[in-house]
């Protein structure tokens, strides 16, 4: 039985993919990479996405982190950036290295992805796909199941590992194909497109050029935080954070390392959580407390009593809530999003 490594998001191609190669016959490990930015479809819809656990259409998945890789290929990528700050194609080289190192402990004799021919206007061309694959050491050993007909063959078919008349020739941005398919497979519940990963979206890349601009080795707590809540810069340069609701404030603590200051608005107001940098100033902070006062339930007082706490420590401070002013100022955002 012939075997492969499949690059897998959650994502109806990766999922379609999958099954395919299962159904001629093929052993299939599938690996879903983690780089910290969200690349599967279930991290980049916030956990919604619709498809169903692997386990119940037939195979696993394996999750191998790789963001420590990553990083390096978002600050200073070969091949350029796209629209935003998304390495597409550093991307797949990286990807496709880590595959064919696992491809080689496994003994598997190629690999499966569900990338779709002319889908990505940057990584899936027909001009770009070879020169991937080159890059990354694989050359004429990634299936893609979907296409492969559009494609050229690869050592797998020429080996007659896999019947080519039993692949696809699938192009194109329309998911009408692959939701035809998906049918007939007996694939009725399957994940929405989810816009690609965090490196695509305007807000997030605008954030983390920001922080490129400070530093070209940031730290994996400092590009997790950039997803989270509004972020602000105090005149020392320390960063400040407000959380915009239940769920920024519980990823905020959870990312809160010991020397952080974590404030909130105490008695019965609903509050943001607040995080500033460590070495952040004492007037840092009281802008911290000013900024954590205006985006709460006490906003309207003249005078609100915010809790600072570090490490075992606390205290109370008593500020007035910061003014639109100084929020525009100091507050790291695109021209278009509202204070």
């Amino acid at each position: 039985m012939p075997k492969a490594i499949a690059l897998y998001s959650g994502g109806l191609d990766s999922t379609l993919a999958v099954l395919v190669m299962k159904k001629l016959g093929v052993e299939v490990i599938a690996v879903l990479f983690d780089t910290d930015f969200g690349c599967s479809v279930s991290r980049r819809s916030g956990g919604k996405a619709a498809s169903p656990a692997p386990e119940s259409i037939g195979f696993t998945v394996e999750t191998h982190y790789i963001g420590d890789k990553f990083i390096r290929h978002v600050t200073d990528p070969k091949f350029g950036h796209g629209k935003n700050m998304n390495p597409c194609i550093d991307c797949k080289v990286l990807m496709l290295k880590e595959a064919k190192k696992l491809m080689d402990e496994r003994g598997a004799d190629f690999l499966i992805t569900g990338e779709v021919l002319w889908q990505r206007p940057m990584s899936q061309r027909k001009d770009t796909l070879p020169k991937i694959e080159k890059e990354a050491g694989v050359a004429g050993l990634v299936v893609r199941p979907l296409s492969a007909k559009l494609m050229k063959p690869t050592m797998p078919e020429d080996n007659g590992l896999i019947d080519r008349e039993k692949l696809y020739a699938m192009s194109g941005r329309s998911r009408k194909p692959q939701m035809a398919l998906a049918k007939e497979l007996g694939l009725t519940a399957y994940a929405q497109p989810a816009g690609g990963c965090l490196l695509t979206d305007p807000i997030f890349s605008f954030r983390l050029r920001e922080l490129l601009s400070r530093t070209q080795t940031p730290s994996m707590k400092e590009v997790q935080l950039l997803r989270v809540g509004r972020h602000f810069r105090a005149g020392d340069g320390a960063k400040i954070i407000v959380g915009r609701d239940e769920r920024d404030n519980q990823s905020l603590q959870k990312l809160a390392e010991a020397e952080d200051y974590l404030l909130h608005v105490t008695g019965n107001y609903g509050s943001p959580l607040v995080l500033a940098e460590p070495g952040i100033s004492e007037q840092g902070l009281n802008l911290a407390a000013a900024l954590c006062a205006r985006y709460s339930g006490a906003r309207t007082l003249l005078v609100v009593p915010v809790k600072i706490s570090r490490n075992e420590d606390s205290y109370l401070v008593e500020v007035p809530p910061a003014e639109n002013a100084v929020i525009e100022r100091l507050r790291i955002h695109q021209p278009s999003q509202n204070i």
